[in-house]
Order: C-alpha cells, then structure tokens, then sequence
C-alpha cells in the first residue's frame, strides 16, 4: 500500500442498502449514533469523560477492555462516525507488522501533508505478542496514531506495560437484562434494519430465555433471535409467535464464557475460595456448578479443596484435610460426571466446618523471620553430638528430654535472637 492510499473499505464505512440487507442481524442493527447505543452509560453517557474526548474529537489513546458482545466495536464505530481524524480499522486476527508499517507510513504522510490525524482501531490487540505491541509505541509516543485496542482480556496481563500507561483503560461490562431487553425490542420494531416487518410476537418466556441464553452479550442475543425468528409460527392474523418451547428447542444449550486460562477461570475460582471461606456453602456450590458446567478441570478443584482444608479450616477440623484428599482421590478414581457428587460433598463439608488459619499465618511469619534472620544457629542444646569433638563443643549439653521431665516444654526452641516469637496463635487459645 503506497503513502497515499487509504484502506479498503470496513465495517466503519457508511452500510450501503445491499449491505445491510445481506448482513448478519447483528451488524444490521448497531447503532449509528450514541443517542441509540445501549448500556455502557457508566463509560460514555452524556458528561462522563470518554463521551467529552469523542465529542470535543480530542481524543488520547484508549484500550476497550470488556466480555464479547458489550459494545466494544460498536464504540470504535461511533468514534469513526464522530471524528474529523482519519480512520483505520485493524485485526490482529489477520494482519501484522507489516501491515502495520504501511498504516503507520500512510498515518505519517496524511499528517505531514494534511494535519489530520489518524486513529487506528486494532481488534482483539491480546492477540499480538509483546514485540508485535511495542512496534505501536513510538507512534504513539509521536502522535502519529491514536490506538485504539479491543480485548476481552485483562490489559493488565495481555498488553505490554508501556503501551498500558500511555492509554486510557475503559472498562466495558456484560450488558444487563434491561438493556438487552431494550436491544430486543429494538430490534422487532424496526422494519428497516431489523425484524419489525416479520410482525414477531414473543411470549414473555420465550423473552427472558433470549434474554438468558445472550448472558450479557448483545451480539449473541441478536444471533439468537435470528435464529429463533425463522421457526416462529404464523398466525391467521399474520403475526408469527415465539413461545418458550420453540426458543428452547431452538437454541439447545447455551455454553458459558469461560476461559480456563484466563481472568474469568481465577474470577471463579476465587469467589468459589472465598465463599468456602465465609461458611457459605449455597455460594461455594454455585461457584462449583459454574466451574464444571463450563469445563473446569475437576482435579484443579480438588487441589484447591486439599489446599484450603489445611489453610483456612486447620485445627478448628482435623478431619478437613481428611475429607478433602478422600475427595481428591475419589475424584481421580471415578473421573467425570460422577466425580462432580465427591467435589460437592467435600465443598459442602468444608464450607460448613469451623475455620482457623493459624497454621497457615504461623508459617507466613515463621518464612519472614527465616527470610529476614538468615542463618541464626541452632541452639546448642537441641543440636544432636554425634561426635565426641560435638559433645566437647557442647552440643546437646543441658536438653532435656521431655518424657521424663515435665518441665522440658519450657526450654528454648527457637534461636537466641527470636526468643521471644509466638507464630502459632489459634483462635479461642
């Protein structure tokens, strides 16, 4: 691509009508102006600071972080249509460095000769490596382009640092119910873009399952109803009706968003620890329904199980690390789906029992002091003389051995120089 020409047209391009009449449901419906964008109010309503930049065209360079469907392509597009700044869409699906370099040789040509800008949309940008995202930071630095990225991973793990601190983080979330229930309605109102000249009806059920099955995502409620609406059946007063039965029959089974190595897979199992630690077990089993339903890895769990009877349950139940090494052995034994009923068990049994952490805090402390202390010497009289030369020296000179002396717990344990440390404090003692 020479420095004068401009990319093929996008997505971002003005729709022509045998475009939109051809396009998914889902780009059919997108919204052309903010006054029609749903949710994110919180990111980009009137007034709030994102909103100012893209109005007053000043905008700096931005990473759209949010789950699949929640309007971050949509918000690139309106940014499209509201800046005087040239703009460049760009996939790290399909495109690379050197792409990049004939974007950034045009970028540089459009501002030197014209003083226009360039805002440069890159899509899914996690999915550029690290030396892939630092080619974009000394044109950002320059002010050659205005990034800016699209991920549904967290920035903080999946773009360089220094690209992170030269952007702003919009944090998108999952759409909720009422905004995807306005996107439907939308969407069967309209008889241009959407489904309005199919004179749909949906039974209330049948709106709350679509509703439940897009889980937060506007593009998969949309993709949904397309589906759905081709086995609606007409009416003699020639509506077409949708009632539960058929949107059930009709979408199956929905699969939940789960990345087992990324941020939603420790978002899980975090609330799951932390509900098993609060003596919820209403919560802690939720939490495990989420996880296998959505293709945990059945023996992460049980090592989670084993690790948090002796961290969080300790000596308040002796039996916790019992149970839960019971569960990770049946668990490996029995394999899945039965496997699901022995991490249950052992959740339930262990979100219920009392809890103390103080052999876990006691060796926290005990690894400072051990870090923090160096080598402190054995005190004498624990050592072991296996050698004369070692009882000459005085080892073991003064130990006395407790089964025959009561009063040998009181004698030193520890070095000189922490004497005086108490790590294990169990509560109620």
């Amino acid at each position: 691509m020479s420095s004068e020409q401009e990319p093929a047209p996008d997505l971002f391009d003005e729709p022509r009508r045998d475009r939109l009449t051809n396009a998914p449901l889902a780009e059919r419906m997108r919204p052309h102006s903010f006054d029609d964008l749903t949710g994110q109010d919180e990111i980009v309503g009137k007034g709030r600071p994102l909103r100012n930049a893209i109005d007053a065209d000043r905008l700096s360079s931005v990473i759209l972080w949010g789950p699949p469907g929640c309007g971050k392509t949509t918000l690139a597009h309106l940014i499209s249509r509201s800046t005087k700044a040239h703009f460049v869409s760009f996939s790290a699906v399909t495109s690379g460095v050197s792409e990049l370099r004939e974007v950034i040789k045009a970028a540089e040509h459009r501002l030197s000769t014209k003083g226009q800008k360039t805002i440069l949309f890159v899509d899914e940008i996690h999915r550029f490596n690290k030396a892939q995202q630092d080619a974009f930071l000394p044109h950002v630095e320059k002010g050659t382009i205005i990034l800016i990225g699209a991920t549904t991973e967290n920035p903080s793990f999946e773009v360089v640092s220094p690209l992170l601190s030269r952007s702003l983080v919009a944090v998108l979330r999952p759409l909720d119910d009422e905004a995807l229930g306005r996107i439907l309605d939308r969407t069967l109102g309209d008889a241009e873009r959407g489904l309005g000249g199919r004179r749909l009806v949906l039974s209330e059920e049948a709106r709350r399952r679509l509703i439940g099955f897009a889980n937060g995502d506007g593009r998969s409620l949309l993709m949904a109803l397309e589906f759905v609406a081709e086995q609606a059946v007409r009416q003699q007063d020639g509506t077409r009706r949708l009632d539960d039965a058929v949107v059930e029959a009709a979408l199956l089974k929905k699969t939940l968003r789960y990345d087992k190595a990324g941020e939603e897979h420790y978002n899980l199992i975090s609330a799951y620890i932390k509900s098993l630690r609060d003596s919820d077990p209403d919560g802690a089993v939720y939490w495990l329904a989420r996880m296998l339903e959505a293709g945990e890895d059945p023996k992460f769990i049980a090592r989670r199980l084993v690790i948090f009877a002796s961290e969080d349950v300790g000596n308040a139940d002796p039996l916790g690390i019992v149970v839960a090494t019971a569960v990770a052995q049946a668990v490996e034994f029995v394999g899945l789906p039965e496997a699901q009923i022995n991490l249950a068990q052992g959740t339930t049994y262990l979100a219920t029992r009392p809890k103390d952490n103080a052999s876990y805090t006691a060796l926290l402390e005990a690894l400072r002091d051990a870090k923090a202390g160096g080598n402190l010497g054995v005190p004498l009289h624990l050592r072991n003389a296996v050698t004369s030369l070692m009882r000459d020296l005085g080892y073991g000179k003064g130990y006395r051995y407790a089964h025959d002396d009561p009063e040998a717990r009181d004698q030193a344990h520890l070095p000189e120089a922490l004497k005086d440390r108490k790590y294990y404090k169990p509560k109620g003692k």
